[in-house]
């Protein structure tokens, strides 16, 4: 198939096109390889797709309308893959700005551009944070999420409802895959793993937040990888037995889906950094510290349906994760 795969220089975005290109895809990967981190990461994750047969790139801020409405009239795509988006729980408290141009005008251009162009599916990139204020574990697609606690997580929640409107609307088939914190080779260096991986080896402390009581459903970059590729394969259908006197989050009349994407099993912070330790052979100086403002204490995965509409079954355990993460830093860095 011929896809689009936007943020195509990020974590996620990178380890999707090559995993579509291996299998044969013609891949077109966007990104406008923003600072929000280093760029030079960027760009070397896009080096190991340059001249990889059926691959292009184009980079296009998802907020230009007229280059976006140019590029998908250009190459009328077949499904879409959208991942780029303006990331971060704490750097949206200071820089809100920068989520309103990526995550909603950037989004929209995105379903306009599959609404126009006869776009067969369009699957996209939300976030566990939309749960925010939620307890009921294990956070399910069935329950209602109208309690953010970043912006970033309402431009996600944001991002839900606008791709159910172009799925009633115009019959677009969406799929939204509410990512649990993704870890692996070549991911984010504004990420946790990253920042204690270095700080570790070079002798500094690592800030713990809310005293190392956070649980996370850390994912293997992987698992999520063949969940998402697995997803863009199954068109979104409507589902049969959805009623407007009981509405159902997760699904709807029209062919629009909603589903969880992590490892089903949260790990203690404390444990996590335990397993990075033993990996990286050197142990941790601790600064505890509060929880954060934006942060969710917990986060716990059900996968139910995924497993059941799409087969996924996340494989790495986090001390595998971990060692392989720790692996390429080391390669990577010289470290």
């Amino acid at each position: 198939m011929k896809i689009l795969v936007t943020g195509a220089a990020g974590f996620i975005g990178f380890h999707t096109a090559k995993a579509l290109l291996d299998r044969g895809d013609q891949v077109i990967g966007l990104d406008n390889l923003n600072d929000y981190y280093d760029v030079s990461l960027k760009q070397a994750r896009l080096a190991q797709l340059e001249g990889r047969n059926g691959y292009s790139f184009e980079k296009i801020d998802l907020a230009d309308n007229a280059s976006m409405e140019d590029l998908f009239r250009r190459e009328k795509f077949e499904r879409v893959i959208h991942l780029a988006a303006q990331a971060g729980v704490r750097y949206s408290i200071e820089n809100p700005h920068a989520y309103v141009s990526s995550n909603l005008v950037g989004y929209m251009n995105i379903l306009e551009g599959c609404r126009h162009n006869d776009v067969e599916h369009l699957v996209y990139a939300s976030s566990s944070s939309v749960y925010g204020a939620n307890t009921a574990k294990p956070f399910s697609i069935h329950q209602n999420v109208d309690h953010p606690l970043s912006l970033y997580a309402a431009t996600k929640k944001s991002n839900e409802l606008m791709a159910h409107t172009y799925a009633h609307l115009y019959g677009l088939p969406v799929t939204g895959l509410r990512f649990f914190t993704v870890y692996g080779p070549w991911g984010r260096p504004d990420m946790a793993l990253f920042l204690f991986t270095r700080k570790i080896l070079a002798g500094e402390p690592i800030d713990v937040f809310n005293n190392g009581e956070h649980a996370r459903d850390f994912t293997y970059i992987d698992d999520i990888v063949e969940g998402v590729v697995r997803s863009v394969d199954r068109v979104a259908e409507p589902n049969a037995d959805w009623e407007g006197a009981n509405p159902d989050p997760g699904t709807s009349a029209a062919p629009y889906r909603l589903y969880n994407i992590g490892n089903n099993k949260p790990v203690r912070l404390m444990d996590y950094i335990a397993c990075l330790e033993r990996a990286l052979g050197k142990t941790a100086e601790k600064n505890f510290l509060p929880l954060q403002p934006g942060d969710v204490p917990e986060t716990y995965a059900d996968i139910d349906d995924l497993t059941r509409d799409i087969g996924y079954q996340p494989a790495t355990e986090i001390e595998d994760g971990i060692a392989k993460f720790v692996a390429w830093y080391r390669d990577y860095y010289g470290a």
